[in-house]
């Protein structure tokens, strides 16, 4: 019995405590809120509202490169001073829930390159408030910020981008508001590999800096974080470039098969011809209709040359070799001619010296044709055209090493060339 009333007496007494510091907190709420001015910002008429910024990233990207414009989820901290909400108590910060927010002072902040920023009420609105007993107000929100990136593909796929994320206030110029960086700008930007959700891209790393922006209605501080992309290039090796090189080497192939080979050689540059037609179609679908060439396109249009020019390659070997075959047809048919007539010309004195009065003939006839003539003669239409359109042309020939050798040089100079400024951009 003695028991149970201790309990009781206990319990009563922290009861009666935990009553007093509840009341004592809403006094001091009461307090705080009793003459305050919301529409007023924290020294209003008096020294300029500094608010101290910070960022923690929670998911990074995607990345889009048609629409240029890339996607994270951020904790977006702010601090200022507000001295008409400092409080003296048992308590040395007041945690407070999102329905304060609403009745104090908070920075009109806006992303000014966001396109669709969205802030999280799921279950209750994702908003921290504290409060110091000195009047320094901790803000934080969780936003999901669609913003622009500017890119130039220039070097695309070898490219790199620094997508800016520039933020600060809406209506109050420098005057009144100014942003800074809570850490310093060396470690205001936080971003965990773990949040990195990008497949295309690495994220080598941020920066962060502020400027003055200058227009018709005041001066105003920008705060801008550029997050640095590296583009990944396995997906268009496997996709672009690994079947462009197989389809130039396809067509050089052709160089090896015999020119009477008609069919089969211009199979062979019909169809490498169109495939390269289809690789740059795709190719081009996967990126915004910028105006510029870029690094890929440049490689896509070399190949495309070398596949071309390897059909070319062929229509002159056949131009070439039916235009030597008809000049040795004419030549043999005009030794046949030549032939012939001889052989018509001894003829026609066979039949003269025949017919002539036996007193009238000489002791000796007139001698057979040559014999070359009639074994020429003999052969009837066969020339050697046929030796010019069988085996293999002085431009195969040539065509088998050059065409290899000026590849495998383009090839050598493009990813030097674009390697090292890819990484001379990366140093920056």
């Amino acid at each position: 019995m003695q028991f149970l009333q201790f309990v009781s007496s206990v319990w009563g007494n922290q009861h009666s405590e935990t009553s007093i510091y509840l009341d004592n907190i809403t006094r001091i709420l009461d307090r705080l809120l009793d003459g305050y001015d919301n529409r007023l910002r924290p020294g209003f008429g008096g020294p300029v509202t500094e608010v101290k910024t910070d960022i923690f990233v929670t998911s990074f990207g995607p990345v889009s490169d048609v629409e240029m414009e890339y996607t994270m989820d951020v904790f977006f901290r702010q601090t200022w001073i507000d001295e008409r909400l400092k409080f003296e108590g048992p308590i040395e910060i007041l945690r407070l829930n999102n329905l304060m927010v609403s009745k104090i002072w908070t920075p009109d902040t806006f992303f000014r390159n966001g396109k669709r920023s969205i802030s999280h009420n799921m279950t209750t609105p994702n908003k921290l408030f504290r409060i110091m007993q000195n009047g320094t107000i901790l803000y934080t929100m969780r936003l999901t910020i669609n913003a622009e990136c500017p890119m130039r593909l220039m070097n695309f796929p070898m490219d790199g981008h620094a997508c800016p994320l520039k933020f600060g206030s809406y209506a109050y110029p420098i005057s009144e508001i100014v942003y800074t960086w809570k850490k310093g700008p060396l470690s205001s930007v936080e971003v965990p590999q773990e949040s990195s959700s990008l497949l295309q891209y690495d994220l080598i790393g941020q920066t962060v800096s502020s400027e003055r922006l200058k227009s018709n209605t005041g001066e105003y501080v920008i705060m801008t974080v550029h997050f640095h992309l590296q583009r990944k290039m396995g997906f268009f090796l496997i996709q672009t470039y690994i079947p462009c090189i197989m389809t130039v080497i396809l067509a050089q192939v052709s160089f090896w098969i015999n020119k009477e080979s008609v069919p089969a050689r211009t199979v062979f540059g019909i169809t490498t011809v169109l495939t390269m037609t289809t690789l740059s179609i795709s190719a081009r679908h996967s990126l915004p209709k910028v105006s510029y060439a870029t690094a890929m396109d440049w490689f896509i249009a070399v190949c495309f040359a070398f596949v071309f020019s390897a059909l070319i390659e062929f229509a002159a070997v056949n131009y070439f070799s039916t235009l030597q075959a008809n000049r040795e047809l004419r030549k043999a048919a005009a030794m046949k001619a030549a032939a012939q007539e001889a052989v018509d010309a001894s003829s026609v004195l066979k039949k003269r010296m025949n017919s002539a009065p036996l007193f009238d003939r000489p002791a000796k006839t007139f001698p057979n044709p040559p014999v070359n003539a009639q074994a020429f003669l003999q052969q009837g239409s066969a020339v050697p055209a046929n030796n010019v359109l069988t085996g293999t042309s002085i431009i195969d020939k040539y065509s088998r090493i050059l065409f290899p050798l000026s590849f495998g040089a383009f090839n050598l100079v493009y990813w030097i060339v674009y390697l090292t400024k890819d990484t001379m951009e990366m140093s920056r």
